[in-house]
């Protein structure tokens, strides 16, 4: 089947591409106001219809210094520590004792890697923690 390339119709130079008059296609007059304005006006149809909770209160905010968020270390980050720093921790029963309190961290995550046994204290461990700890032969001790 034989096509003729059809005419690209851009319609360059015509001032008003196809809307009537220069009035008609202009600022922001044309969409009823900018973004969200007339809202509770003449867009409560948009709202009611597609943003139902847009407008009202839910919920409750906790004051930020209420709010109160363990600084947290990694144990790869401690088997780190470790390796690097050999002689600032003591020995029981051939485990390395890391007191991660001292550090001033209080909780201890379980991204990473344990490589050597340790005991580690502090003052809260997630369930990784606690199992990659225990798996490599250590314990989890919450002070």
């Amino acid at each position: 089947m034989i096509r003729k390339r059809r005419k690209v119709k851009k319609q360059r130079g015509s001032r008003t591409c196809g809307y009537g008059s220069h009035k008609k296609h202009r600022g922001a007059g044309s969409r009823g106001g900018r973004g969200m304005a007339g809202g509770h006006k003449h867009k409560w149809i948009h709202i009611v219809k597609y943003k139902p909770d847009h407008f009202g209160k839910y919920g409750f905010t906790r004051h930020p210094s209420l709010v109160k968020e363990p600084r947290t270390i990694n144990v790869g980050e401690i088997d780190e520590l470790v390796q690097k720093n050999r002689d600032r921790f003591k020995v029981e029963d051939g485990k390395i004792v890391v007191d991660v309190t001292e550090l001033k961290y209080e909780k201890v995550l379980g991204k990473g890697k344990i490589s050597c046994p340790m005991i580690i204290k502090a003052l809260e461990f997630s369930e990784k923690a606690r199992e990659k700890i225990e798996a490599a032969g250590g314990e989890a001790v919450e002070l």
